[in-house]
């Protein structure tokens, strides 16, 4: 009978691991006594820190240690979950530095000095830009740990960010969450946040980056729910010496509610609703909101035109104008009971019909029947031929209304002059 064989084994020489194949144990806290001696040394020196930094990254392995070093820049040694700052067990040793942005005084300058620091380190270690912004969005979310100095601090710090373009507007998201919200913490930060900002930027840059961050119509937000009025909302920013931001976001409602307001005008003439309601809808908008009549009347054309198929053959276009603009004329009319009102009608027909160059020779007929309807008066009409139209079509559609103008012109004298008889 067979016997079981044995199962073979590995014989020869056990191959020691190379002393640059072992795997180098992860050690922050070696990290971080390393940079903190260095800070340590540099003193309030900020160009001597920048230089230590700048240094110790070809013997220290900041990529590796990246959150770490930024950490002890910012706080002045190892953040734990929350803000606080780990203290070594070893009392002998010095697990914090004094030269970080929480160390710092509690004026621009002195953050703007603290500022240039992790420019210099950023753009020497390039790998370090993307750090960065995590590093942001970590300690944003810490904020309740720090006191109100250092939060302030950290605002004017980001503010500063912010107008250099080191940090993208995205990380500001991280304010919105419920914890900072509710006690007023998020709000406060941003307006620090915003005088730094503002004191270097203009508001077109910074409503720009906040457009591109999608946080542009969410300013409202950083508000506890109790408090979240427009009227609070602009207070406090009164207060703080906002204005502009408070013409900002006033900007940003009125183009909500023209957008509110032009839905709701597609959705009336599309079902055909009486021009009366129609008018109703309007007038009640204009109450609740600061919208003008000028600009009801623009929101009345544009969803008048769009409404209708225009047929492609421009010699057919006109009458089918005339016939749609005949029925609505009444409406039209509503809106323009002021000058200002009917120039910015005239001129918004005459950039539509340039726009869109089969109406190129509608144009004087829609003004005739717009004149005739009460929608026009003579008055606005010899004004914007005179001076007040677009540069848009300007020799065609001048020349287009010359006969009708000079027979309003005539009309004009022959009125005076019968005034003038009865006198």
């Amino acid at each position: 009978m067979s016997q079981k064989q044995p199962k073979p084994t590995l014989t020869g020489q056990r191959i020691k691991t190379r002393k640059r194949d072992e795997k180098e144990k992860y050690d922050p806290t070696g990290f971080r006594d390393a940079v903190v001696q260095g800070l340590n040394e540099a003193g309030t020196d900020l160009d001597q820190v920048s230089k230590f930094l700048d240094k110790a990254g070809s013997q220290l392995d900041y990529r590796r240690y990246s959150e770490t070093l930024l950490d002890i820049l910012f706080a002045g040694g190892i953040l734990a979950p929350g803000g606080t700052v780990v203290e070594d067990a070893d009392k002998t040793k010095v697990s914090r530095s004094e030269v970080c942005v929480f160390a710092a005084e509690e004026e621009i300058e002195s953050i703007k000095a603290y500022a240039t620091v992790f420019t210099k380190v950023t753009r020497r270690y390039k790998y370090l830009e993307k750090k960065l912004e995590d590093e942001i969005n970590k300690i944003l979310m810490f904020l309740k740990g720090f006191t109100p100095e250092e939060r302030n601090k950290l605002a004017m710090i980001c503010g500063l960010f912010l107008a250099q373009s080191n940090i993208k507007a995205d990380c500001l998201k991280c304010l919105l969450s419920d914890h900072l919200v509710k006690d007023g913490i998020a709000m406060d930060f941003m307006i620090s946040l915003w005088k730094v900002w503002l004191s270097l930027k203009d508001i077109n840059s910074v409503s720009s980056t906040l457009r591109k961050a999608q946080l542009d119509k969410r300013l409202l937000e950083f508000l506890p729910s109790t408090k979240r009025t427009e009227a609070n909302f602009e207070k406090m920013l009164d207060e703080a010496g906002l204005t502009q931001l408070v013409e900002f976001q006033r900007a940003i409602a009125h183009a909500d509610t023209k957008k509110e307001l032009h839905t709701d005008l597609t959705d009336l003439i599309k079902e055909q609703a009486a021009i009366k309601e129609i008018e109703n809808s309007c007038k009640e908008y204009m109450k609740k909101t600061n919208l003008g009549e000028n600009e009801v009347v623009v929101l009345v054309w544009k969803c008048l035109m769009a409404s209708v198929e225009w047929n492609k053959k421009e010699e057919l276009v006109a009458d089918q104008a005339i016939n749609h603009l005949k029925t609505y004329a009444p409406l039209l009319a509503s809106f323009t009971t002021q000058g200002k009102s009917e120039l910015a009608l005239l001129l918004k027909i005459q950039d539509y019909c340039y726009e869109n160059i089969n109406f190129m020779k509608a144009f004087c007929k829609i003004v005739i029947l717009l004149y005739k309807g009460d929608v026009l008066s003579e008055d606005v009409i010899l004004k914007w031929h005179k001076e007040s139209h677009l540069a848009k079509g300007k020799s065609v559609f001048l020349e287009q209304t010359k006969k009708f103008v000079e027979w309003l012109q005539q009309a004009e004298e022959e009125s005076e002059s019968e005034e003038e008889g009865e006198d």
